[in-house]
Order: C-alpha cells, then structure tokens, then sequence
C-alpha cells in the first residue's frame, strides 16, 4: 500500500517536538506510536524505527515517531525514561490530530522506551491505548542484575569445560571470581519493594502493575542474547500475580533466537516487523468484535 511520510512539530510544556507521521493511503483506525528511549532518536539504532514505521504503513497502520525533549531535533532538556509521560501524551494529541481516522493507539517501545510505555499506561490509564509492544523491556537495578548473572553468567561459567581448565591449571583469578559472585549473591536476595508510607512506588514496580491492570493487549518481543530481556523475565516472575500475565490470553510473546538488544542484523529487524503486523492484525481483529 502507498503512504507518505511528513514531519510536524507539536508543543509540550514549553518545547517544540518534532515527529514524522507515516500516512497509509487506507489508514487502519489503530495507529502505532513508536516510543523512543534514550540515548536515541527517531531513527533508531541501524535504522530500525524508520524501517519499521515504513513496514507498518504499506500495512495499512499509520505510524507516528518522534524525538521527545532535548533529543534529536526536538527542544526542551534531555529527561530519562521515567519523565515522558507529557511527551507521549502531546505526541498521541499530535498524531490523532494528523491523522483523524485513528481512534486507538499501539505504543511501541524498545528498551527504556518500552518502560515508559507502560509507566504511561499506569499514570494515566489512557483508554485510547488498546496495545502495548514491548521490547526488551527496562528493569534494571543491582537486585535484578545481580539475579541475573547468578542465573544466566555463573550457572553457564560452571558447564564450561574452559572455565574449569583455567581453575585447575591456576590461570582463573579465583578470589576475583568468588568475590564477584558473593556480592551478587547477596544482592539477589534482596527484593525491590515498597520504599515507605506514600512515597511513589520504584518503576519496576509501576511497569509490573501496568501488565497486570492494563485491559488491552500486548506484544512482548524478546532478544535471545540480551542481559535486558533475561532481567525482564526474572523480574515479572518474581511475582507471582505478574508471572501469570506471561500465560494469559492478552500477551503474545515472540522470542527471537540469537538476537541482540537491539536487533541489529536484517533478519532480525525484519522479524519484529513480520511480529508487530502480525499481532497488529489480531488486535484490530479483537478490537472490532
């Protein structure tokens, strides 16, 4: 299908955000917003989220992706992931404007991006959000990295025959190693919880409670050989009512093998687009029932 790309610039508190809009001939009523993380810009890494955008609409989705404040060629002071909530708000008012035929929005996010997606969701409960496409979702603290590399880099090391060549033949700084897996030891025992009496809820806490109320559907597309998306999957299943989202009805997940954080070959980005128009495709299904 045919489409055109426009840029436009939209206000938000003050600062001028730039975005391009990708307009399919014959607009699906669902629009994808693509979510930017940082450090990055609308293009993203190897050109993934222009491509994708591109993929999308000669799809039929019209597609919005954008710089948020103080990235790219967007105004206003660089913020991490947990502060675009008034960007992704302006950005959904922009693209509806720009394109009027949308009705719900897909936020499309990878790394920090997708965080911010479901920190969004939970802040404002926005109805006009039916999908959410996770990717390599942001988690990380010392308690979860520490979780992680007992699980995935110190299990695997002890199955390594070249691992214990070096500790037999005293080639493996063995006080280093021990050290390094002690204080991850210790750090996986603890638990990221609540902080004190109305003080905000850390964000791992709000993107767990995003998956567990949110009443529309999501994507989650994990890279096979990303520390990020092992220390997603140890984090959700640490929690009990959240591990049970991973086999609900409303969440697809897609593991690409091999992949790394950022789906940097074209097999792989072409792998997330032929999964997001695929899952694309089912959510309008069940949207227009």
């Amino acid at each position: 299908m045919n489409f055109t790309e426009q840029a436009i610039v939209f206000p938000c508190a003050g600062d001028d955000l730039l975005g391009i809009v990708a307009s399919p001939e014959q607009p699906n009523k669902t629009g994808v917003l693509v979510v930017v993380g940082g450090p990055q810009y609308r293009a993203g890494s190897h050109r993934q989220f222009l491509l994708l955008s591109r993929a999308l609409a000669i799809s039929g989705y019209p597609v919005m992706r954008f710089d948020h404040s103080g990235m790219g060629d967007s105004t206003g002071t660089l913020e991490n992931f947990e502060a675009l909530n008034d960007n992704i708000s302006a950005a959904i008012e922009a693209f509806q404007q720009k394109c009027p035929s949308v009705i719900s929005v897909v936020l499309w996010g990878l790394c920090d991006a997708a965080s911010a997606s479901l920190l969004y969701w939970d802040a404002t409960r926005d109805s006009r959000i039916t999908g959410i496409a996770l990717l390599n979702p942001w988690v990380r603290s010392e308690v979860t990295l520490a979780k992680t590399h007992i699980k995935h880099y110190y299990g695997q090391r002890l199955l390594e025959v070249e691992f214990w060549r070096k500790l037999l033949t005293g080639k493996l700084g063995i006080g280093r190693a021990l050290g390094g897996f002690i204080a991850s030891f210790k750090l996986a025992r603890q638990a990221i919880g609540l902080t004190s009496a109305g003080v905000t809820l850390p964000f791992q806490k709000r993107m767990m409670r995003a998956l567990k109320e949110f009443q529309g559907q999501v994507l989650l597309i994990l890279s096979g050989d990303d520390f990020t998306a092992k220390e997603f999957i140890e984090t959700i299943r640490a929690d009990s009512v959240s591990a049970a989202v991973l086999d609900g009805s409303s969440l697809k997940r897609v593991d690409i093998e091999g992949a790394d954080h950022t789906f940097s070959s074209a097999e792989w980005r072409q792998s997330v687009e032929v999964a997001t128009i695929g899952w694309l495709g089912t959510l309008v299904t069940n949207y227009a029932k």
